[in-house]
């Protein structure tokens, strides 16, 4: 059975692009948008995982964390707030991890995964079509058959994965697996879209955007 996720997060666009993310990998996305509407459901369903924004309306995230911490479900708080004090308050009050906004898509589903795994929860699966994608594992099936990726490719597939139906730049590809000290030619890129698409028969679905970059089309 698919994981149950409550967001918590008061900025509607934030949430919906949590609720995306958690999608693409099968889990359970419940949405609210207060601490009083997140204590209610909490009340009212049982969760995995909650993600908790600190500065929200009603209730904010370290009073709601007060009666979350009984049930003994994971938490994870996303908040704009930098300073290390929060980062410290929010994790002696029994949070499992702290995320700070901006995030990145790929982070926040690996921090999921692996607070879930020390609850021992189970490995999540990403698809497209008869492709099959286990991030932890770092394996790939085509069909039920295995696909030899090289670790960029992988993770490059796992980018075009958590920002489907999205034009990246070559540039935002070379900072998101490459990273930001990368200095060689953004053809690099094109070489490793032209593998995947043949690897995993994705010919049709990584499409070129013309003077931008790439697009995965689900």
């Amino acid at each position: 059975m698919d994981k149950k996720i409550l967001i918590v997060e008061d900025d509607p666009n934030i949430s919906n692009i949590i609720k995306m993310n958690l999608t693409l990998v099968h889990y359970q996305a419940v949405q609210v948008y207060d601490g009083l509407a997140a204590l209610e459901a909490l009340e009212r369903e049982k969760f995995d995982l909650v993600i908790l924004d600190v500065m929200i309306p009603k209730l904010d995230g370290f009073t709601l964390m007060e009666t979350i911490r009984p049930r003994k479900v994971p938490v994870i708080f996303l908040t704009a707030k930098t300073a290390v004090f929060d980062k410290v308050h929010g994790l002696k009050l029994g949070a499992d991890d702290y995320m700070v906004k901006p995030f990145d898509g790929i982070e926040l589903l690996a921090r999921i995964e692996t607070v879930l795994r020390r609850y021992g929860k189970e490995e999540t699966e990403m698809r497209i079509d008869d492709i099959r994608v286990y991030p932890d594992k770092r394996f790939v099936t085509l069909q039920g058959e295995p696909v030899e990726l090289t670790p960029k490719e992988f993770d490059l597939l796992l980018v075009l994965l958590v920002n489907k139906n999205i034009a990246l730049s070559r540039e935002q590809f070379l900072d998101k697996v490459w990273g930001i000290d990368y200095y060689g030619d953004t053809r690099t890129v094109d070489v490793h879209i032209k593998s995947l698409r043949k690897k995993l028969k994705l010919q049709d679905r990584i499409k070129t955007v013309f003077k931008i970059g790439y697009r995965l089309e689900v």
